[in-house]
């Protein structure tokens, strides 16, 4: 027999039915009401750029205001750029090589082929920077890279002198040996020295590069170069350098150690008798960072260094329109650290990047963007960049300028001052001070 519905089960059955409806309109009008805005959103396609630094480990000085930097260019492009008529939203992912160059060719895989990135950025010594433009050379990913001496990653890669670039994908801008030897040789005359100069160059990029380049300049500037040796970073004992040293009367010292290594090196030259017979302290891989010449204490006072920014650099950031002091005055009041010049340096890598990437007109074609690097020609907050010039393919020079650490004025918020004190690199940058010796 059939069962007859229940007129009263029925009505609730037809209420359910009409709610169901009324349910399923509403949200088709709320999902019409939604479509406009989505496909707004879809229409603003994404750049993504890869930015490679050592925030932490042995070279995490270089790394400590990268993540200012790159909070304050996300927050200058939240409202997109603009390239060849499109807007496109940028999204910055930043990753920490934690000093470790395996480390560093791992995450530029990742960002690569996980993070499918448009450009990759990099900066801060070859153990960051080489290994991971080798990994943009092998997967044709364009890279822009910095603070790295230009033969260190060029011929530190490969490349021959006198042959053609083997590079296609990576460009690099960065101070070089000229450039060092023009800040040296200057800096030095400053002050009354025998104009014998101890090295201390490791086992390692930076060293075999400066080694090979950068002493022929530095001995036809009429210096005597008293070189113990390639060492390797990590060691502990410098006592045969610093006897060395001693005995041959040196009364400059230079070099390219890493900043727990010169740490080192000084602490026990103290001990041994050599630091007072010195007229001029003037490594290139420490003192540039605050942090190094508080680590030494007494002893880190008249160290002298290479600047490649300071707030004395007179340019501005076309990407954040910040000049050089108002750069500084924004990162101590968000940190509540001192300046670095790390801070200008990564800074002007975003320039260049963002440079490059409008002059491609078409921010999504790599070979585009490649191609616009390779005549790339800009102004950044540290200078004008100019990869046509050269000295070599692929390759622009960046100026950098003899500064020293001196205690700061009474009153002054930190105890460090790092005032210029030459400029044959860039006449542009104010003199700040005169080169004071060492002991």
């Amino acid at each position: 027999m059939s069962r007859k519905p229940d007129p009263e089960q029925t009505g609730v059955d037809a209420s359910r039915r009409q709610l169901v409806a009324l349910a399923g309109a509403s949200a088709a009008t709320a999902a019409g009401s939604l479509l406009p805005a989505v496909a707004s959103a879809a229409a603003k396609p994404t750049l993504k750029i890869g930015f490679i630094s050592p925030l932490t480990g042995p070279l995490g000085g270089f790394g400590e205001a990268d993540p200012f930097v790159l909070d304050l260019v996300r927050k200058k492009t939240a409202g997109g750029v603009t390239i060849g008529g499109t807007t496109y939203a940028i999204e910055l992912i930043g990753r920490d090589t934690q000093s470790d160059p395996s480390r560093a060719s791992q995450l530029a895989k990742d960002l690569i082929n996980n993070q499918k990135i448009d450009l990759m950025l990099t900066t801060s010594t070859p153990e960051v920077v080489n290994p991971v433009a080798d990994a943009c050379e092998a997967s044709g990913m364009p890279c822009l890279s910095t603070v790295d001496p230009w033969e260190s990653w060029y011929f530190g890669r490969g490349a021959k002198p006198g042959q053609p670039s083997p590079f296609k994908w990576t460009y690099h801008f960065s101070f070089g040996t000229e450039e060092f030897a023009k800040m040296y040789l200057s800096t030095w005359a400053l002050v009354p020295t025998n104009k014998k100069v101890g090295v201390l160059y490791p086992n390692d990029a930076d060293g075999n590069a400066l080694r090979a380049h950068l002493v022929p300049e530095l001995k036809k500037g009429g210096y005597t170069i008293v070189d113990p040796g390639a060492y390797q970073d990590g060691t502990t004992d410098f006592s045969s350098q610093i006897s060395r040293f001693k005995s041959e009367g040196v009364q400059i010292i230079t070099g390219a150690p890493i900043p727990p290594d010169f740490i080192t090196f000084l602490r026990q030259a103290a001990q041994q008798g050599l630091v007072h017979r010195l007229k001029i302290v003037m490594p290139a891989k420490f003192g540039l960072f605050p942090s190094d010449i508080a680590a030494l204490g007494e002893l880190g006072y008249k160290v002298a260094s290479g600047a490649y920014w300071s707030p004395a650099f007179p340019y501005v950031s076309p990407v954040v329109g910040l000049g050089g002091q108002q750069l500084v005055d924004a990162y101590e009041k968000a940190t509540g650290k001192q300046w670095t010049q790390q801070l200008g340096a990564s800074l002007a890598l975003i320039d260049a990047g963002f440079a490059a990437l409008k002059a491609s007109g078409a921010p999504k074609d790599k070979a585009k963007v490649a191609a616009a690097m390779k005549v790339l020609d800009t102004v950044t907050t540290v200078g004008r960049i100019n990869f046509p010039k050269g000295p070599v393919p692929n390759v622009a020079t960046a100026p950098i300028i003899g500064s020293q650490w001196v205690k700061a004025k009474p009153g002054s918020r930190f105890k460090l001052a790092f005032p210029t004190v030459e400029h044959a690199d860039d006449p542009k940058v104010a003199i700040q001070a005169k080169l004071l010796p060492y002991a």
